[in-house]
Formats: C-alpha cells, structure tokens, sequence
C-alpha cells in the first residue's frame, strides 16, 4: 500500500490525534511517568483549545479502555435528555417538528468532563493540576489555529455579531477571525480552569479528593450555575426563532459518567468492541457480519460495491432499532446473529444498487420509523437536505457551505479522535465531539458554549430514539477496540458523523486483511488507502436529510472501479483525492510489546508521536 509517512514503532509508548498539539501534549504526559489515561486526559483537554470547532468540555465523549490485563469497558460520557425536554413540550408547546441544529434547546445534560474526570481518578496517576497545565497553557498563552477555525467562525459570522455576543468576543477580537500564524488565546477558559484546580485542591491535598471535588463543582458549583444561566437566556436557533432550554440545576448534579460492557463481534480471529446501541457502534459490527466468508478482492468493485450496500442495510438497521429506550433496549444480540444476517445478506443484490431505506425485524416486529425518517426516505417534497450554518456536526459539505449531505464530495472538519498505548499496555480510545463554537453561545463566565447532542432524538413517541428525559440521545460517536486472540492489539477512530462507521470499517479490513496475507499491522497504508462513503439513509444530524444511491468516493479510487459503481446503479460523486476520512489508530503487538502509531494525512493537523 501507498503510504504518506512511516507507521511509527516503538516500545515506549504512542499516541494519535486530530490535532498535533494534542498528541505532543499527551506524550509529554508519558514522558513524566503517566499512563496512557493520563495521557488521553490531557489531550481531551488540550482539543478543547485547539479544536474549538469541534468539540469542547460540554460536549460528550465515549471512551473504550483496555487496561493492561483487565476487563475492556465502555466509559460513557454521553449525557442524557433534561427532565424538561419532553415531545411534548417541543413538538405541542413550541410547534417543532425536529429538535433545533443549535441553541439550548438542543443542549443534553453536558458529559464530556465528567467522563474525563472519572477516567482520571479510577485509571490515572496524575493530580487534576497535571493533566490541566496543557490546556491551560494554549487557553492563556495562545496557539496558532488550524485555517478550519477561523473557516468555521466565518460561516458564523453574522450570527455572532448580531446574536451571540459572547461567542464574538473569544473568536471574533476586533472584528477579526482566528487567523494560521496570529495566536488565537481563550483567556476566560484557561481563568475558569484555573479557578476550578484552586477550588478542588482546597478540599485536600489527596489526588482523588480533588479530582471528586472537580467533578461535584461541574455539577454543583460555580461552574453548573453559569452553564445553567446560559440554558436559560433566550437564543437565536436554526428554528428563526430565539429558546431557551430545557437545562436545571437538578439535571446536573443528578447525572455522572458511567461504565458497561462493551457490544461485541468476532471475526476471523478478531472481537470488535463497541459502545452500545445508545451509539452507532453496533452498525459497525454488523456490518462485518453481513460480509459473506470470502471477500472479493480488495478495492475491487465487486468490493466496494458489497461494503456500500452492507451498511445500507446496518444503517437502515440503526435508524429502526437503535436508541436508548428503556426497557426494551436494542437488540444487539439479534442484530448481529448469523441467522438474522445470512436473511439480509441475501437483499444485496451484486449487479444493483439498491436505493431504498429497508430496516429489518430481528425479533420478528415490524420496524417503526419516525414521520420525518419515512418522509426523507420516500423523498416528499419540502424533505430535503438544506440546512443552516453552524447546525448540526459540520460533517460533510454540500453543493452549497451550509448543506448537510454532500453533493460535491468536500469533507469539511468535525469531532475529534485520540488514542493512547502506553508501555505497560494499557489502551484507550475516545472520540469527543459536542459543544463546539458553533452549537451555542460562548458562556461568558466560562469561556465555552452548550453542546447540542439532543438534535439527534426524534419528536414522535415511541421509538427507541425519541426525545425523552433521562435518555441518552442516540449518538454517532464511536470508538473502536480490536482484540485478536483475546488480546488487545488495536485502538482506532475517526470523526465524521454518520460517516464514522463507514470510515472505520474500510480501515479495519484494510489492516485485517493484510493482517491475515503478509502479518503486521500497517496502520498507515490503512489510513492512506482511498476512502468513501454513502448518505442512502436519514442524517443524524439537523436537518436529517438523506441522498438515496449516493456514494462520494475519493479521486484516487480506481476509475474503473467508479465507472463500474455507476453501472450497477450507485450515484458516484468523486471529490478531492484526500477527502474522506480523519482516522487514527494506535497498535500493540502481545507478542513482542512493540507499539505502533498511525494518523490521518487528510487536513494536515492529524499527528502519531512515539518512540
């Protein structure tokens, strides 16, 4: 395989990232003697700063950890639906038909710091102070930006400078966006970080003390109070019209981070971890148990063709049963058994793309979809995928900047990815998203906005994705574990919305495959190989549209590949050569301890450090 730079190698420890500043950062923690979940703290953190776009502490992250000899786990950092946020109540009271792509009424109890907290003091060494110096570093003293972020805050400009206030004066300082080269500085962030070490290392000098002491002043202190004044100030939102949301005091001090088994799959040796059906995670699963015991040749179209047409199915799979419905839950264990996936298996057709949105009955139910799913889906008028700028994951963009669904192929930045392995063998990774510049306003106190996770949740009752209190909204957040021969061998992820799941798969198959020919793991030829993905299914994120047929493959894909693709029905848009896919990815060999790293070329700001 082409490869862009070496699979780095080492014994010592590795990390990968987006954003270079992070990966150095969550080295530099290795360097001093932590582990890898000190490591992967202090990056989440650090990409708080220099990924602002992207994600921030109020958002949520799910993390997948392999401690080294231990049990693997799912750490939730996903918040659930206030109290408050009922359909009724959006749907009757206010006259929505989808919850709004920004504002508060879409903000979810936040989760991202919790989740870290947690992490830190059940898994880590070092003290709150440690991990936070980074962070607060780049808030304080300045980094220089990626050109995305001042991108970003111009598709957002005017709505800061005539509705967001707040958000203006960290991003917009003197009329002026974050510009490559100029130091873009955060100074409330870095004050309230600051602020809040003060106030933890008060309650004693003992590390769990303090990293408790955080996490109860997230939830109770000074820093609950101002997210939950912001909640409460009537916002401009994608709806036209100005909300405040559904956030109390009582939502945030009642919900913490929380851990569970991971959902599971082998194959060919290897058992898949994922987060559960509250996530996208499962699709990824099925997705390999939908490949037939021979695969065609890699890359080849009759290749491509069976993965595009495998994820419709998982996908149409994840819209009907995927959510966080209580009791039911989702039938994971159905959704990836061999009798249920030999039936779908048998809907592909090899020489026809098919165009429909066909979920299936795993227990024998007839799926239910949401009113605005089956709208999309059928392609009524006034369903389409026009959005509005700054809603949703910026994911994928469209013939015009503020669409959803990509018509011409160009991958615009979202979320984030880190993975950690650590010269004990502890491994872990995260994907933190949410609470981005352009979901919320910048709460003055704080020097960071609301996420808005609950535009997920649909506004009809019943479905294992309606918008309900307590919930978590169904997320597309997915980090991935690998485990071959019981063992823990690879941490891996990518950004990307809806596209996650596709990305990821394409990437494993690409090291398994090898993996099973020639032995070792060459991450990086994995991550450069050409990418694509297909928007034949109903869009997570606000305005939820969806592209029947459409696959968007990268201009290094074999041109008679896409020529036979078009053939067989699938709509080919092929965008720029380096497009699609942000994935990382970390290694451990068991049998001779040797770590090795990979990150994504695409964007030029994902970096792997090591040695």
């Amino acid at each position: 395989m082409f490869t862009t730079r070496p699979t780095l190698q080492g014994t010592f420890g590795m990390v990968s990232s987006t954003h270079y500043l992070a990966s150095q950062s969550a080295m530099a923690v290795l360097e001093d003697g932590g582990n890898a979940y000190d490591a992967a703290v202090a990056a989440g953190f650090v990409l708080h700063v220099v990924e602002p776009h992207l994600n921030g502490p109020a958002g949520e992250v799910p993390l997948i950890l392999a401690p080294a000899g231990g049990e693997v786990r799912v750490l939730c950092g996903q918040g659930v639906a206030p109290a408050g946020a009922t359909v009724a109540h959006y749907k009757d009271e206010l006259g929505l038909d989808l919850v709004p792509g920004t504002g508060p009424l879409a903000a979810a109890v936040p989760g991202a710091f919790d989740a870290w907290m947690l992490l830190l003091k059940d898994h880590g060494t070092k003290s709150l102070a440690q991990v936070l110096t980074y962070a607060i570093g780049y808030a304080e003293d300045g980094h220089a930006p990626v050109e995305r972020v001042g991108e970003t805050v111009e598709t957002v400009r005017e709505l800061f400078e005539t509705e967001w206030p707040s958000s203006a004066a960290v991003y917009l300082v003197d009329g002026r966006s974050p510009r490559p080269g100029e130091l873009l500085r955060n100074p409330q962030l870095a004050a309230t970080w600051k602020r809040l070490i003060a106030e933890a290392e008060a309650a004693g000098a003992d590390r769990v003390t303090q990293i408790e002491e955080a996490r109860r002043i997230w939830r109770e202190g000074f820093i609950a109070e101002a997210l939950v004044r912001q909640a409460q100030r009537p916002t401009m939102d994608t709806s036209g019209e100005r909300h405040t949301g559904t956030l109390t005091a009582r939502d945030l001090a009642g919900w913490s981070a929380t851990y569970e088994a991971p959902a599971t799959y082998d194959w060919n040796g290897w058992t898949l971890c994922k987060a559960g059906g509250w996530s996208q995670g499962p699709a990824f699963l099925q997705q390999l148990a939908l490949l037939p015991p021979e695969l065609p040749a890699y890359g080849s179209a009759d290749y491509v063709h069976l993965l595009i047409e495998g994820c419709k199915l998982a996908m149409a799979d994840r819209e009907a049963w995927y959510g966080d419905a209580d009791p039911a839950g989702v039938p994971v264990d159905a959704l990836l058994s061999a009798e249920y996936n030999t039936a779908r298996r048998a809907l592909i057709d090899a020489e026809k793309a098919s165009h429909e949105l066909r979920p299936g009955s795993p227990l024998g139910a007839a799926p239910r979809l949401s009113a605005h799913a089956s709208a999309v889906a059928a392609g009524e008028p006034g369903f389409d995928a026009m959005g509005v700028a700054g809603a949703g994951e910026p994911t994928v963009q469209t013939g015009g900047a503020d669409e959803e669904v990509a018509g011409n192929g160009a991958t615009r930045g979202d979320t984030c990815h880190l993975d950690v392995v650590d010269r004990w063998g502890n491994m872990v990774a995260a994907t933190p998203s949410g609470g981005w510049l352009q979901s919320n306003p910048v709460v003055p106190e704080l020097g960071f906005p609301l996420g808005t996770r609950l535009q997920m949740a649909w506004l009809d009752e019943g479905l294992p994705n309606s918008l309900a209190p307590g919930r978590r909204p169904r997320t597309t957040l997915t980090p991935s574990l690998a485990l071959k021969d019981g063992v823990p061998v690879l941490a891996f992820g990518t950004p990307g919305g809806d596209q996650q799941d596709q990305w990821q798969v394409h990437f494993f198959l690409a090291v398994a495959l090898r993996d099973s020919v020639r032995g070792g793991l060459d991450l990086q030829g994995a991550i450069d190989a050409p990418n694509w993905h297909n928007d034949s299914f109903p869009g997570s994120f606000f305005p939820r549209g969806m592209r029947p047929g459409s696959v968007t493959v990268e201009a290094r894909m074999d041109e008679e590949v896409v020529a036979e693709l078009r053939r067989r029905g699938h709509d080919v848009t092929v965008g720029d050569a380096w497009s699609e896919g942000r994935l990382c990815a970390v290694a451990r060999d068991p049998r001779t301890g040797v770590l090795s790293a990979a990150a994504n070329p695409r964007g030029m700001q994902g970096y792997a450090v090591g040695r």
